[in-house]
């Protein structure tokens, strides 16, 4: 749920997991004459031309007021029916652009990439588990696998410059995908598109502004079962008008200070794909692969369940000589297999099976891999550091205010205390990583300066256990209350990389008389708990876009915690099934706020309100990601662009095919290489 269809929601096994990777498929499989088919068809279209006619573009505090109940649906329907707000779908010509349009296509910007790229070659990497389907929308969809298929494949309309720091009076810098070029509108909030005529999807397709049009479709639906979705794109657009096949435009309902990203940011969904789209859309396209804007693409042959994936590049890519694309996307082919076991994986790296691990955990650069390892001693291994700046990830712990003992806030402060993440930033993190004070880390001014984390102190700890009526330590030190009850909680977690830290917090919890029983799941299994809000303390870290200030609609309203009979809403992320009043009304002016300064004030209230909540126990941020790789495989000479996740994002590495061989038969007659360790810090904020 993110800004690559606007709010990334994945949870983070990412950095601390080696190497992944993603893969490629077609359509529904029916036949074209039943008449079952064809009758389906015809009432998907009719429904489509339906929804274009009759939509309209309410005002986002109306749509508000109605999903929250504060207004009823039958008198908004008679206001629709009076005809006081204007249509959501419009259908215009090209003669009816504003001739005041400045039109720009980003060309003055730096290109992404290095022109010493090579095509070619396949690449190894592994995933813990087997994605639960190939949909990015919609039920088991917002696992870790999804950013493989759009965040690292699918080509937006237009993206945020990586390297570009400079922020105008229309907001920050693109550089082209799908459009050729577009105008922004600042005055009425609009973003007017000219897509490139060369644009395909992976089956062919051209990409046009009807698959635009569709997209709002997709999204409006509930076909779909996707609460956020249809949310977002209800209330934070006005509308789309069509004026050829390959011009549209889109009104943004926000007034922020980046509301162009807010349409130069999507991925249109293609209409011909989804003609059976229905009720019964989770299982028709779980296994179906949709056709992609981006490079790669799966094939049903490559899909073997519970075993591997694998991505093809598509030959004649419509994009290979765009400029910023030329040079990236550069493997023939990338195979991902399932290895649950993180030891076996790395030795799989370390025999050349797979070209690339995540070094980031300390165990793994120190340890597993130290500087005088005989593959580095011998080049064969390169290391590397590389210092980015983005909005850090929220390690941390997120407890479920809605189960029973942590609803009580001096239970939750005193969970804050007894939690020793300075030790395991020391001990475990070797001082790498820095404390995380709060869950808006990295966005500048945004970032409230003035919240640091809670100490770990068992003497406070105790205190406030001992407010919620936990004042006596059982025979094994754990507290209990009056009524017999011990202070113990599941702590559960899909990070199973993490397992030595969090036994290093559950230790140190029983020093204050918390018990805390570990779980540690696969990362789907844990992320789906966490989601169907099953959890009581879950540790995990959301993986946000580089965007310019924080969100917190998603994750702290009200309405994402709880139905309006009251009973907990699932496929949310309000993990902390967070419901404060004060906070959903500044949420809501924040919102629709489109002053900076206001912005800046209500997030650090914001952030304050969260902080005293104390729902969240913040954990650790990393500045960095590290990775060793094998010499054949290569990077730009600045390696990556300042904006990058991680190592794989943005696609700028290859491989050079001949080295690879060149150099598993010198390891194999004893020479060596020159030695590579490079640190990357032209980036350095902290």
């Amino acid at each position: 749920m993110k800004k690559d269809e606007m709010y990334k929601a994945i949870s983070l096994l990412g950095i601390f997991a080696l190497l992944l990777g993603c893969s490629s498929n077609s359509g529904p499989s029916v036949s074209e004459d039943d008449p079952e088919t064809v009758a389906r068809r015809a009432a998907l279209k009719a429904e489509i031309a339906k929804h274009y006619e009759t939509k309209v573009a309410l005002p986002p505090e109306l749509f508000e007021d109605l999903e929250a109940g504060r207004i009823e649906k039958e008198v908004v329907d008679e206001r629709i029916a009076a005809g006081e707000f204007p249509r959501f779908f419009q259908f215009k010509t090209v003669e009816d652009l504003p001739d005041y349009l400045v039109w720009e296509d980003g060309s003055d910007l730096p290109e992404i990439g290095s022109p010493k790229a090579k095509k070619g070659g396949t690449i190894y990497g592994t995933i813990q588990d087997f994605p639960r389907t190939l949909r990015t929308v919609g039920p088991d969809s917002n696992g870790r696998f999804r950013r493989y298929l759009l965040d690292h494949n699918a080509i937006r309309t237009a993206r945020e410059h990586p390297n570009s720091t400079e922020i105008g009076p229309n907001g920050p810098r693109f550089y082209p995908g799908l459009a050729k070029e577009w105008a922004i509108d600042k005055g009425n909030q609009t973003v007017y598109v000219r897509l490139d005529p060369k644009a395909r999807w992976s089956d062919g397709e051209p990409v046009t502004a009807d698959d635009y049009l569709f997209m709002f479709f997709f999204f409006h639906s509930s076909y779909i079962k996707a609460p956020w979705y249809n949310n977002f794109y209800n209330r934070s657009y006005q509308g789309i008008t069509k004026y050829d096949e390959l011009t549209y435009s889109i009104k943004v309902s926000v007034k922020k200070p980046d509301f162009a990203t807010y349409v130069l940011g999507l991925v249109p969904r293609p209409e011909h794909f989804y003609q059976d789209l229905g009720d019964d859309y989770p299982e028709r396209y779980q296994w179906l692969f949709q056709p992609t804007t981006g490079a790669y693409a799966i094939k049903d042959e490559d899909i073997r369940k519970g075993e591997s994936i694998t991505f093809t590049r598509l030959d004649n890519w419509w994009a290979d000589e765009k400029r910023n694309f030329r040079y990236r996307f550069n493997y023939e082919k990338k195979r991902i297999q399932v290895v649950r076991d993180n030891a076996k994986a790395f030795e799989m790296f370390k025999k050349g099976e797979l070209d690339a691990a995540s070094l980031s955990l300390p165990e793994y650069w120190y340890e597993k891999l130290p500087d005088d390892d005989p593959l580095v001693e011998g080049g064969y291994i390169k290391k590397a550091v590389f210092y980015n700046q983005r909005p850090r990830p929220p390690y941390g712990m997120w407890i479920n205010t809605a189960k029973p003992l942590l609803d009580n806030q001096d239970i939750r402060v005193g969970i804050q205390y007894a939690s020793n993440w300075d030790l395991v930033i020391e001990k475990y993190f070797r001082g790498d990583y820095s404390r995380l004070n709060h869950t808006a880390i990295g966005y500048g001014k945004f970032t409230n300066p003035n919240i640091k984390a809670r100490e770990f102190s068992v003497e406070k700890a105790l205190q406030h256990f001992a407010k919620a009526g936990f004042n006596q330590r059982g025979s094994d030190g754990i507290l209990v209350d009056a009524e017999g009850r011990k202070l113990s909680f599941s702590l559960t977690t899909g990070y199973t990389t993490l397992k030595d830290p969090l036994t290093i917090i559950k230790e140190e919890a029983a020093k204050a008389g918390l018990d805390l029983r570990l779980q540690i799941l696969d990362n789907t299994a844990g992320f789906k708990m966490a989601q169907e809000k099953q959890h009581e303390i879950h540790f995990m870290a959301w993986s946000y876009g580089a965007e310019m200030y924080p969100r917190y609609w998603e994750t702290f309203h009200s309405i994402n915690a709880y139905n309006p009979d009251g009973s907990i809403k699932t496929q949310t992320n309000n993990l902390n099934s967070l419901a404060i009043p004060e906070l959903d009304e500044l949420i809501e002016t924040y919102r629709s706020s489109g002053d900076v300064d206001e912005m800046i004030d209500l997030a650090h209230r914001m952030e304050k309100i969260i902080h005293d909540s104390a729902a969240f126990v913040p954990a650790f941020h990393i500045p960095f990601y590290r990775i060793g790789y094998w010499k054949w495989r290569k990077y730009p000479d600045d390696f990556n662009v300042m904006k990058s996740e991680d190592s794989s994002e943005f696609s700028l590495s290859w491989m050079d095919v001949e080295e690879k061989k060149a150099t598993l038969q010198a390891k194999d007659r004893g020479e060596t290489f020159e030695k590579s360790i490079r640190i990357y810090d032209q980036y350095r904020s902290e």
